[in-house]
């Protein structure tokens, strides 16, 4: 029976549920309120000639996003070209600046020149971490998690223990290395994931596979060349699609989702895959009696950070700057602390900045620096222009010491700020979050939110807050887990 299919949202996972639900011969049609395709991976460009991705940034784990492409027998290279970068990126400590190489053989070299033995550590760190890759990215994190009886394979079931999941990252990090700045290369990659590494499964070590092993890529002309590419593919699936389209209800009748709202019409619908904000969808887009979860559930539940984001347009070039920056010369203890227990604005911040232009001449006019500087903080909090201004001050002096630069606010072509009440106008995400549902250990597989409502049988939810979390490659694992649950 061919279905008629509405996908709520056209960020990475509700492309990736359209485009499955439509490979298997369903008509499908994805509704964003926007004016763009991408969700949270828009880009704009401004008057002046600046190309900005307002989202994601860092190209990891590329295999998992060249599965997408291969599902359509299809290659990424077939839309788009990738740069591997060389430094991955570049590190800003209190004390000195760390560059993380494209090579591995040189990233060896750098362990072992900042602590003795480290080298081999990194091998079997990285060993370890490889299996994790293997067996949790193709297995563990593909399932639907409706229970835990989906893991009782031969496979995951031998792979339990090395798994590590009920031991935390934190520790385990800890095993391999004791210098403080290895440690924070280390444990980077996981604040994004939405919790300290104390309270994060050993599990994502995974992720500095996926990151530093695999390489940091850029897809020339931006992040959105990405969303592009795989909207192209949802429409050679014949997906159709409607922007400023905002939907307003999901009708239910008799336990069954019978159609939508979109901007005052209503359309029928055999089925509903909801890439929207799950609390949003719950608390605003369908009647209180059929909500899997409470509100005092979404009160409890860990989310990963919001951010401080800052769009910037430099006249003149930028030098000593790299692609990838961690501005991490204050304590990651402190910052995360204050993100995910204190609840309030950093004391002493750490922050990203990212600088494609050094890449890519596509992103800014000639001789001038398209700049994204980002800053986690806590979601919920109180968001005012005053607040935002004084963290952007003390951003661009730390960029000005570490690049030797002077007076670069003179040199500010455009500028523009993105944070907790601007994630809630665009995306209704919860309490203004940025990332999504924190992997945390009580947040793992099935104890995450259902991604099929229980109550209507033919309502499913996709995205960075429910199976497997957060970020680019889940999120599209996600939508397709959605798109085949919801075509079965």
């Amino acid at each position: 029976m061919i279905k008629k299919i509405a996908v709520i949202g056209s960020g990475f996972s509700g492309l990736s549920a359209a485009a499955y639900a439509a490979k298997s011969g369903h008509e499908v049609h994805v509704f964003e309120k926007n004016s763009s395709l991408g969700g949270r991976a828009r880009q704009f460009t401004t008057d002046n000639g600046y190309v900005f991705d307002m989202g994601p940034s860092w190209y990891w784990m590329p295999d998992i996003i060249e599965d997408f492409f291969s599902s359509f027998n299809k290659k990424t290279s077939d839309y788009y070209e990738l740069v591997s970068l060389n430094p991955q990126f570049e590190m800003v400590f209190s004390d000195g600046i760390m560059q993380v190489p494209q090579d591995y053989s040189e990233m060896r070299n750098l362990f072992e020149n900042i602590e003795k033995g480290a080298a081999k550590k990194l091998d079997d760190f990285m060993e370890d971490a490889q299996y994790k890759y293997e067996v949790g990215m193709k297995d563990f994190v593909t399932k639907p998690c409706h229970s835990w009886f989906e893991f009782v394979s031969p496979k995951i079931a031998k792979s339990a223990l090395k798994l590590d999941l009920l031991s935390n990252f934190h520790r385990f990090v800890r095993k391999y290395f004791s210098d403080p700045k290895l440690i924070m290369l280390m444990e980077f990659p996981v604040i994004f994931l939405g919790a300290a590494p104390k309270d994060i499964p050993a599990l994502y070590s995974l992720m500095n596979y996926g990151g530093y092993k695999l390489g940091t890529w850029y897809p020339i002309g931006g992040f959105y060349k990405v969303i592009e590419a795989m909207s192209e593919i949802c429409k050679e699936q014949g997906v159709q699609f409607h922007l400023n389209s905002n939907v307003e209800e999901i009708k239910i009748e008799n336990g069954k989702a019978k159609s939508i709202i979109v901007n005052g019409q209503e359309i029928q619908f055999d089925t509903v895959i909801a890439s929207s904000d799950y609390h949003h969808t719950e608390e605003n887009l369908i009647q209180k009696e059929y909500k899997n979860y409470s509100e005092d559930y979404w009160k409890k539940k860990t989310f990963a950070p919001s951010c401080l984001i800052y769009y910037l347009g430099f006249k003149g070039k930028i030098q000593n700057l790299k692609h990838h920056t961690l501005f991490f010369e204050n304590d990651l203890d402190l910052h995360t602390t204050e993100i995910y227990e204190d609840k309030k604005w950093p004391t002493k911040p750490l922050f990203y900045a990212c600088c494609p232009s050094k890449t890519d001449k596509n992103v800014a006019p000639e001789n001038c620096e398209n700049v994204f500087l980002l800053m986690p903080i806590a979601t919920g909090i109180e968001d005012n222009e005053e607040t935002r201004e004084k963290y952007f001050l003390e951003m661009i002096e730390r960029l000005e010491k570490h690049t030797k630069s002077s007076n670069l606010l003179s040199k500010i072509d455009y500028k523009k700020s993105y944070c907790i009440s601007d994630f809630k106008k665009d995306y209704n995400a919860y309490e203004g979050n940025a990332y999504g549902l924190a992997n945390t250990l009580n947040q793992t597989a099935v104890l995450k939110p259902s991604l099929r409502n229980k109550k209507v049988k033919n309502l499913f939810y996709t995205g960075q807050l429910t199976v497997p979390g957060p970020g680019v490659p889940p999120s599209i694992i996600s939508g397709k887990i959605a798109a085949t649950e919801a075509t079965k």
